[in-house]
């Protein structure tokens, strides 16, 4: 079975290399199907950020072109995958203590190989910590050099290795035309640019992810053209930082261009995009939003703290009353975008006048949802070694005193849609009533109302009936 599409293609020679390998990786797939007797199954497990997401897509896509077939059990697998998040310490531990638990299967299934890549496999003190405690993982690899997967896979099935490492410290590299199996027929991800040069103190991206490297404009609106033949109506473009889209590039062309020149591609109705960082965000891409039929009504924009001393030592480059400024002056080209944030909660010397200010902002914004987390030290930031570092005790007072103010205006801002008419691409059948559909709708808001699988993949106008705090209860409306 192949898998449902390929990104863009510019037949690189790195390209065709790995293309090869998957060619031998199937080789050892129908061998080890004639010695296990049955197809072997490969599951992939995400942790992390959209574009962890999609880079899971093409590891999957790698895996079922070689001839293995998907699962969502690991206890039936012959190969588990697991593409690594580093953002935050709670990711790390998850896999840890999921490593565990595959010690038990390898146990029972000795064809089984478990791999391990992402943020986290960039961290030396992790790959480390993985070699010497769970030493039956097999192979290992990292952000930078992921399009190798199929030359390592094939590494892995033919060396007598116990485990077999490769990460990269970085690369100039970007391969995107190898085989994706997308989640959704009708809506997908796409990589625009990878990495990020704005080293906020606390986050250990640019580490792990490198400088940033844009993706040439023609690459991308060619893999969105082929996806809008595969019945794809919706796209989100991502990047770490996609304000900065486009500044390395031989003939640089702005985010917002790019913008313009996505909409102009026949199917796609609509557009979406994460991450925008508020130092860069731009008077043209503002503009191009507020004109465009296709951009949804939805921007995240985090903020991480509202006090002007910890955005400071954060090192984001911008103050509350710039960010402030840059909501009104949104607000004011579109009215009705819904805005949402993150939040960290508990920075090194975050003091309750800090936490005040945060609420302030909060109220001040109305967001329409926040995304609000504890601080968490990551080795190798500069606020790693900060001093005044908060007790997890003062940590969580912070956060629960945010949380309920978050909680609180998220509520308000999704009932303002109560009564109004939207329109809602259904995603999915209701995991609670199969006789219900969850649709979202352009500003990211959800609405359940009856309905059927037939129904998804298509957009409906939908009456917003009953607010139920965060989403809706609907009914579609007709013609009469």
């Amino acid at each position: 079975m192949r898998p449902t599409d390929y990104n863009s293609h510019n037949d690189g020679e790195e390209t065709r290399r790995q293309l090869m390998y998957i060619d031998k990786l199937t080789g050892f797939v129908t061998s080890l199907k004639d010695e296990i007797g049955h197809t072997p199954k490969a599951c992939v497990t995400t942790f992390g950020c959209q574009m962890n997401a999609r880079d899971s897509e093409k590891l999957l896509g790698i895996l079922i072109t070689a001839g293995f077939e998907e699962t969502e059990d690991e206890s039936e697998a012959d190969i588990i995958l697991y593409n690594t998040c580093s953002v935050r310490d709670n990711a790390n531990q998850r896999v840890y203590g999921r490593l565990g638990v595959l010690k038990g299967y390898k146990k029972n299934n000795p064809h089984l190989r478990i791999a391990l890549c992402g943020c986290m496999m960039q961290e030396k003190t992790c790959v480390d910590k993985i070699k010497t405690s769970y030493p039956f993982v097999d192979l290992i690899f990292g952000t930078h050099n992921i399009f190798k997967f199929p030359e390592l896979l094939c590494r892995m099935y033919s060396s007598e290795t116990r485990m077999l490492t490769d990460v990269w410290e970085e690369t100039d590299t970007i391969v995107e035309e190898l085989p994706v199996k997308r989640k959704y027929p009708y809506k997908s991800g796409v990589n625009i640019m990878f990495g990020c040069n704005n080293f906020c103190t606390y986050c250990i991206v640019p580490y792990v992810r490198g400088r940033e490297r844009s993706r040439d404009p023609e690459e991308i609106l060619d893999e969105i053209r082929k996806l809008s033949s595969t019945g794809v109506i919706e796209v989100m473009l991502l990047g770490q930082n996609v304000n900065s889209y486009g500044l390395n590039l031989d003939t640089p062309l702005s985010f917002a261009g790019l913008l313009r020149r996505v909409e102009e591609i026949d199917g796609i109705k609509r557009i979406r995009f994460m991450t925008s960082h508020p130092k860069d965000l731009s008077d043209e891409l503002i503009d191009v939003c507020a004109h465009s039929d296709k951009i949804c009504r939805h921007l995240h924009l985090p903020v991480q703290t509202g006090s002007d001393k910890l955005l400071k030592a954060m090192n984001r480059s911008y103050t509350r009353d710039h960010y402030l400024r840059l909501v009104d002056k949104i607000r004011t080209a579109i009215p009705n975008i819904s805005l949402t944030t993150d939040l960290i909660m508990g920075f090194p010397g975050e003091t309750r006048k800090d936490v005040e200010d945060t609420i302030d902002l909060i109220k001040k914004v109305k967001f329409d949802n926040a995304y609000t987390f504890e601080y968490s030290k990551r080795t190798g930031t500069p606020a790693a070694s900060y001093e005044d570092q908060l007790s997890p005790e003062i940590m969580q007072e912070h956060f629960d005193a945010v949380l309920s103010v978050v909680q609180e205006t998220a509520r308000a801002a999704c009932a303002t849609h109560t009564g109004e008419i939207h329109e809602a691409l259904i995603e999915t059948v209701s995991d609670h009533d199969p006789g219900m559909v969850t649709g979202r709708l352009s500003n990211n808001l959800l609405v359940h109302l009856k309905g059927d699988e037939a129904m998804i993949g298509h957009i409906y106008p939908v009456k917003l009936d009953i607010c139920k705090g965060f989403y809706f209860l609907g009914s579609m409306m007709t013609n009469g």
